[in-house]
């Protein structure tokens, strides 16, 4: 993000199912290189320049920066029909407090800034 002057960032959380065993698998699903092509280029496509998923017992926070022009309602509606996005998101449903037909902008609840340090 350092060489991107304008950007665009979001917040987002997500529960996960209060069970060890699958909190462990879905960490796993999203190590290094675990993650599926085709989703990571989905979100490349739409606008999304980075992403991180941070954890905390079953509550997930989600921050995903975007080119300037990012429009967040196009962008995840275009997403949801990229190739393998729903076979994805029904997969990783079963982590997942939502249901197995959820689209990931149905599942991730975009957060309010309250608080900023800085300009």
């Amino acid at each position: 993000m350092e060489n991107r002057k304008e950007y665009k960032r979001y917040c987002k959380a997500l529960t996960l199912k209060d069970d060890p065993a699958l909190i462990k698998a879905y960490k796993e699903v999203h190590g290094p290189g675990a993650a599926w092509p085709e989703i990571t280029q989905g979100m490349l496509d739409v606008g999304i320049i980075d992403m991180e998923i941070y954890l905390v017992g079953t509550q997930l926070f989600m921050i995903m920066d975007t080119v300037a022009d990012f429009d967040h309602d196009k962008a995840m509606a275009e997403l949801a029909t990229k190739p393998r996005q729903s076979e994805w998101e029904a997969y990783v449903s079963k982590f997942q407090n939502s249901s197995d037909e959820a689209t990931a902008d149905e599942k991730w609840r975009l957060m309010d800034r309250i608080y900023k340090l800085g300009l």
